[in-house]
């Protein structure tokens, strides 16, 4: 919007001078056509010739009103008005001469000079008439007013569309920085999610099985070596996740094939230690296929929910029960551990240990940002010595 700005202000400039230069041209016509024998002939071409001179020099001082410019200016006003106490039909290069004022002082000062400027054009022609000609009285005050008022509004409407302009711009500006300090922090829940769920999961694992193996390995060394052995194919698995993770793809479980409810399966396998059995339960048949965020946010819960029953419930028996209605899919994680109490999360037992969870961030938070992002829903079912049962629930486009 700029460019078409600068290329009418361009124009309207070339239309100006082209004018200002005609006018004195035609002046000295005039004046050379009735007095060419006349004594201040020459005075008159001398001045037409410094008053094209100084106008030239104009364009190359600017606009803004400089100590040059205004020299210039003064330089230019005082050349024509002896040109027109010389000759009085100098008088009409005034109009040029009110754009190139309006344009270099600020209106307070330049409204001044164009009513002098029309002042002295008026004398001049009254004295060049020989009586009070209402004509040349009244139209030079006219056209100045006119011509100055559509300048200065011009000016005016220029600056507050700049202003507005600088304004968007500004709003623009601090928009894309909320946008992209929005998409920083989301993508920091993601990393913090996607960490807990796999690596932090996988090494949480891996601790307690090595520390298992170190208290049995004079004892058991064969039980010792079987948590080794545990411990090593949960790093394994750890790697291909982070893999995976820095790559930005699906789930390994998921990317091996098999679905949902294979990759569920293959979860629930490897949570399986002699204290904790998991169980997997399928009702209706999934989607095929269903929507890729759809399985990995499922997945992810379920791994979520298992690590909080292995690191807080003390249970012996996990089921996850997968169930695909029409409109939506549910994941039930239940189990028969020592429970909590869902209204006071900060109580005591595995209670105090999912208030820490959720004072980290991870855990239940990170289930139910998941879900949201999905427009899912999360429902938590548990009391005191009762188990716990958690449902998830997301909603799918109609079949």
């Amino acid at each position: 919007m700029a460019v078409p700005e600068r290329d009418d202000t361009r124009a309207l400039t070339v239309v100006m001078h082209t004018a200002f230069f005609v006018l004195l041209s035609a002046s000295v016509a005039r004046y050379l056509a009735r007095h060419a024998d006349g004594p201040h002939t020459p005075w008159v071409i001398a001045l037409s010739a410094l008053l094209a001179v100084l106008y030239v020099l104009g364009p190359a001082l600017g606009t803004r009103p400089t100590p040059r410019r205004l020299t210039w200016l003064g330089l230019v006003v005082a050349a024509w008005a002896i040109l027109v106490v010389l000759a009085p039909s100098f008088a009409w290069c005034a109009v040029p001469l009110f754009y190139t004022g309006l344009r270099t002082l600020p209106a307070r000062t330049a409204i001044p000079l164009v009513a002098l400027l029309t002042a002295l054009a008026v004398a001049a022609q009254l004295s060049l008439a020989g009586w009070p000609d209402p004509n040349v009285l009244l139209a030079p005050p006219a056209v100045a007013a006119v011509a100055t008022t559509v300048f200065v509004v011009m000016q005016r409407q220029a600056a507050r569309r700049d202003a507005l302009i600088d304004d968007l711009v500004r709003t623009r500006r601090d928009l894309a920085a909320t946008e992209r300090r929005e998409g920083t922090l989301a993508e920091r829940e993601r990393l913090a999610r996607e960490i807990h769920d796999t690596l932090a999961q996988g090494l949480s694992s891996q601790r307690m099985l090595l520390q298992a193996a170190d208290r049995l390995w004079d004892t058991a060394p064969g039980t010792a070596r079987d948590h080794v052995r545990r411990a090593a194919a949960i790093a394994e698995r750890s790697l291909a996740e982070a893999r995976r993770f820095v790559h930005d793809l699906t789930p390994a479980d998921l990317a091996e094939g098999g679905g949902l409810l294979q990759a569920l399966r293959a979860v629930a396998e490897r949570e399986t230690t002699p204290t904790l059995t998991v169980r997997v339960h399928a009702e209706g048949s999934p989607p095929d296929p269903l929507p890729a965020p759809v399985e990995s946010a499922l997945l992810r819960i379920a791994q979520g929910a298992l690590a909080n029953v292995r690191e807080h419930a003390a249970a012996g028996t996990a089921t996850l029960t997968l169930t695909c209605l029409d409109d939506q899919i549910v994941l039930d994680v239940t189990d028969d551990g020592r429970g909590f109490d869902p209204r006071a999360p900060a109580a005591s037992g595995p209670a105090a240990a999912a208030s820490a969870d959720e004072r980290r961030g991870h855990g239940l938070p990170a289930i139910r940002a998941r879900l949201r992002q999905l427009g899912g829903t999360l429902t938590i079912e548990s009391a005191p010595g009762e188990g716990t049962a958690l449902s998830a629930s997301i909603p799918l486009e109609p079949r």
